[in-house]
């Protein structure tokens, strides 16, 4: 089989490095990808980003199953363009991906299917949002209805920070992401990334998983789109996974049935539990996480392909995945001014090299005309690892990002600390 990836982040590698080993592959190629794919062995970088570009490769290849790895593309229709040209291919339709593509649609559906999560109000209007903020207080949560590329989203603890986020997000900051806003009860608790397949009807979780979204350790900081990530979370416990799939899986499968828009592809329920075990869902994502996938990718023994190709089919209740039974720990070495301006063109050193056990994943990279590996984006690299323990996957992940080295490097240093700490 051929498998077109599409997406050029760390998510993107992560994916298309596990799908190359599958027995039924002869080439995989990423569109457009970046300098870790197309350095990756298998990997073939096709220089593609539109969904005219990504359809006619797939004609002419031909390419036998499409994955799709960002929210961009699914909110542009790729997945019903492929599938009117009769091309097989992995993820929801441009209808279906709203769910992401709008938090507004997201919250408002959520109420309609009772699906538990936070008091909302939305706004088009600045003047409004900040009387509602004034009423309710702080500390809450505001975010762009729209795609943000994880920059939409503020936790504001204090007033005066939810009046300058309700501002910078109608100023046009974030472009038309911000023309309309969510604002939020805010949620204590302890965050986890419950990640699914769906075939429209069938259901195949994912190893659960938990990342870090502030950029300082402790979480403190502004947020990102993710500084690290681990797997499995010790506080997804197996009757909270249960409560999960019956409470919001299952109920977001059925309801997105039920309202005409059939869900296939990966679900990422972003959840908030609090200390008694209750869960409320802060967001949907139609995709893999990332940089969840770096380290849930590490941890998958089953056959990728043969899973995904199921999933089109339909005959996702065919499928048991196969898990390694030990941790996964991934962490980012982001730019210099993450993740405000990120600084691009830092000549990136790797004097390590990766074994079995450890990998990594590329995504704000790219190689400069004198052929030396430099940065290109805010999330440069995630470095991950398997461990026996969860502490001794962050050992050897932080051990092997101590060989890389480029100018403004940011890191946390205290991957995986809340399932440490406990």
């Amino acid at each position: 089989m051929k498998i077109l990836v599409i997406g050029s982040g760390g998510r993107e590698h992560a994916l298309a490095w596990r799908l190359v080993q599958s027995k039924k592959v002869s080439r995989v190629y990423v569109a457009p990808g970046n300098a870790g794919t197309k350095r990756e062995e298998g990997l073939y970088n096709v220089d593609l980003n539109s969904v005219d570009e990504w359809v006619r490769f797939a004609k002419e290849e031909p390419i036998d199953l499409t994955v799709v790895g960002p929210e961009a593309p699914l909110s542009q229709g790729v997945v019903d363009a492929f599938r009117n040209a009769g091309l097989a291919i992995f993820g929801p339709t441009q209808l279906a991906s709203q769910l992401e593509a709008s938090k507004d649609f997201a919250k408002a559906f959520m109420m309609r299917h009772s699906i538990p999560t936070a008091a909302y109000a939305t706004f088009e209007e600045a003047a409004l949002a900040h009387q509602y903020i004034d009423q309710q207080g702080a500390p809450i949560v505001i975010k762009a209805d729209g795609l943000a590329a994880g920059k939409g989203v503020v936790v504001a603890m204090s007033l005066d920070e939810a009046h300058q986020a309700i501002d910078h997000m109608f100023s046009g900051a974030l472009g038309g992401a911000g023309h309309r806003v969510v604002i939020e009860e805010f949620l204590e608790g302890e965050e986890a990334s419950f990640i699914v397949l769906s075939d429209g009807e069938n259901v195949c979780p994912l190893a659960t998983s938990q990342d870090h979204k502030r950029l300082l350790d402790g979480d403190l900081g502004p947020n990102t789109g993710g500084m690290g990530a681990y797997s499995p979370a010790p506080v997804v416990t197996p009757m909270l996974h249960a409560k999960i799939m019956r409470e919001v899986i299952m109920p977001t499968i059925r309801g997105m049935k039920a309202e005409g828009n059939t869900y296939t592809g990966f679900l990422y329920a972003g959840l908030m539990i609090s200390p008694n075990g209750d869960i409320k869902t802060l967001e949907f994502n139609c995709r893999m996480g990332d940089p969840e996938t770096q380290p849930i990718m590490m941890r998958l023994k089953s056959d990728l392909v043969e899973v995904l190709d199921l999933a089109v089919k339909g005959r996702l209740d065919q499928v048991h995945l196969e898990w390694d039974r030990r941790s996964a720990v991934g962490v980012v070495m982001a730019a210099y001014n993450y993740p405000n301006t990120p600084r691009t063109g830092d000549v990136i050193v790797d004097q390590g090299v990766s074994d079995l056990d450890s990998h990594v994943f590329h995504a704000g990279t790219a190689i400069d005309d004198k052929g030396q590996l430099v940065t290109r984006g805010g999330r440069v690299l995630c470095v991950t690892a398997l461990g026996d323990t969860l502490r001794v996957a962050a050992n050897k992940a932080y051990q092997r990002l101590a060989d890389i080295q480029f100018d403004g490097q940011q890191y946390r240093r205290d991957i995986g600390w809340r399932a440490l700490k406990n």
